[in-house]
C-alpha cells in the first residue's frame, strides 16, 4: 500500500518513523511519502518538504511566514493528489494537518488517518467538528484523551499507547551507553551532577527559554555542569550566539543519553517533560514568552486545562513546578531548581513517586505497533 504522512516538527518525524517501520513489519511492499524530516527519510519515505519549512509557532510568526506556509500547503495537496495514496496519516500539527484533511476529505482521494490527536482538549476545542468531519480514525497516545473525545464528544478514538514511554523504554535497555556518552561527548569532569537544559525544538523557544535557563545554571556552575540538548535541524551557530559567557556544554541528537545520567533538568513544556519524567529526571517546566502578562491573560481566558506539561495533565495532579509566562521568573526557576539537587530532598523524592504514577497510567505497550495493527486492519476491511 501507499501511506502519505505528514509531521511538522521533530517529535512527529521520530513518532512517524516508528510507525512507518511498524507499518513496513506487516505491509513488506508499502510505499512511503512525507512531508517530514531525517528520521521519516531514514525509514524509507520519499522526502517532499522537510518540517523545518513547516515549523512555525505563535501569531507573530506565522503571519510572517504565511504565503510560505500556504504554499506549502498547496503543494502538499497537489503531491497527494498526484500520488494516490491508499491513506494519509497525519501526525500532530494540527493547524497545517486539519487543512489537508479537509481538502482530502472533500475530494474523496483516501481515508485520512490522524496518529497523535490533536490537542483540543487544551485550546480550540472547536476543532472538533472538523475532526468529526474530516478524520476517519484517530489514534491517541496520552490515556485521558479517551474520555475526552468519547465521554464528551462521542467520537470514538483508538488509544494505542504512548510512543515516548515506548522509545524510553528501549533506551534504558541499552544502559551501558550512559559511560560512553558521557566519554565521548561530554568534558572529563564525569564526577559533576548534570544540569540537562532542554529549551525546546525550535527557533524561538530557544531564543526566549535558554538565556535564562543558562543565567540560572551559572549560579551551580562550580558544582554541577549544565548540558544543552540541541534540537534536531537547529545548527550549532544558533545556539553558540547564547552560550557566549556561560560554563555550558552542548550536545545532539543524544537527548535521552544526556537524561540517563542527568541529576536535574530545565525544560521548556511539551513531550520533553514526559521525556525528563520517563527517565526519573527531577525537572522544572518553565516556558518563557514576550508579553507574559498578555500572554498569561489569554491563557486563563482560552487555555481549557489547568496544566501545560504532559506530566501534570497525565497524573490529573501538580507534578512537576510550571512556570509559565507571567508566573516565570529567574529567581523563582533558581529557587525550584535548588529544591530539587540535594539528593535526598523531600522536594526530590516526591517528585519521583509521581513520576512512577505517571509511568504507570500510560502503560508499557507498542503504540507504533498497536497503531500499525488497527490501520492496517482497517484498510484491509474497506478494500
Amino acid at each position: 500500500m501507499k501511506y502519505y504522512l505528514i509531521a511538522g516538527e521533530a517529535s512527529g518525524d521520530l513518532h512517524a518513523s516508528r510507525l512507518m517501520r511498524s507499518l513496513r513489519q506487516r505491509d513488506p511492499q508499502a510505499a512511503f511519502r512525507c512531508y517530514g524530516g531525517d528520521q521519516m527519510q531514514a525509514a524509507g519515505a520519499t522526502l517532499v518538504k522537510h518540517y523545518r519549512e513547516l515549523a512555525y509557532m505563535g501569531f507573530i510568526p506565522v503571519l510572517l511566514h504565511l504565503p510560505t506556509i500556504l504554499r506549502n500547503m498547496r503543494q502538499a495537496k497537489r503531491d497527494i493528489k498526484a500520488w494516490q495514496p491508499h491513506v494519509v496519516i497525519l501526525v500532530d500539527y494540527p493547524g497545517f494537518n486539519l487543512a489537508i484533511a479537509k481538502y482530502v476529505h472533500k475530494h474523496a482521494l483516501c481515508p485520512v488517518y490522524y496518529y497523535i490527536a490533536p490537542k483540543i482538549w487544551a485550546w480550540k476545542e472547536h476543532r472538533i467538528k472538523s475532526i468529526r468531519r474530516d478524520v476517519d480514525q484517530l489514534f491517541s497516545i496520552l490515556p485521558f484523551e479517551v474520555d475526552f473525545f468519547e465521554k464528551k464528544h462521542h467520537y470514538p478514538i483508538h488509544y494505542v499507547g504512548n510512543p515516548t514511554a515506548e522509545e524510553v523504554l528501549r533506551s534504558l535497555e541499552c544502559r551501558d551507553e550512559r559511560l560512553e556518552f558521557a566519554n565521548s561527548h561530554l568534558s572529563p569532569l564525569t564526577s559533576q551532577p548534570t544540569i540537562a537544559l532542554l529549551c525546546g525544538s525550535r527557533r524561538q523557544e530557544i531564543k526566549d527559554n535558554l538565556p535564562a535557563m543558562l543565567r540560572v545554571a551559572d549560579h551551580y556552575s562550580a558544582t554541577c555542569r549544565a548540558v544543552i540538548a540541541g534540537a534536531p535541524g537547529i545548527e550549532p551557530d544558533y545556539y553558540r550566539q547564547f552560550m557566549e559567557g556561560h560554563q555550558v556544554e552542548i550536545v545532539f541528537n543524544r537527548t535521552f543519553d544526556l537524561l540517563k545520567q542527568a541529576h536535574a533538568a530545565l525544560v521548556t513544556s511539551g513531550t520533553a517533560t514526559l521525556e525528563t519524567a520517563l527517565f526519573r529526571v527531577p525537572q522544572v517546566v518553565c516556558y518563557a514568552v514576550p508579553f507574559p502578562r498578555l500572554y498569561g491573560w489569554l491563557r486563563k481566558l482560552f487555555l481549557k486545562v489547568e496544566y501545560v506539561s504532559l506530566v501534570n495533565l497525565i497524573a490529573q495532579r501538580e507534578v512537576v513546578p510550571e512556570l509559565v509566562a507571567d508566573t516565570f521568573t529567574e529567581q523563582r526557576l533558581q529557587q525550584q531548581l535548588a529544591a530539587l539537587l540535594p539528593p535526598d530532598s523531600p522536594r526530590r523524592q516526591q517528585m519521583l513517586q509521581g513520576y512512577e504514577e505517571v509511568f504507570q497510567r500510560l502503560g508499557n505497550g507498542s503504540a507504533s505497533d498497536n497503531a500499525a495493527a488497527i490501520m492496517l486492519q482497517l484498510l484491509q476491511r474497506s478494500e
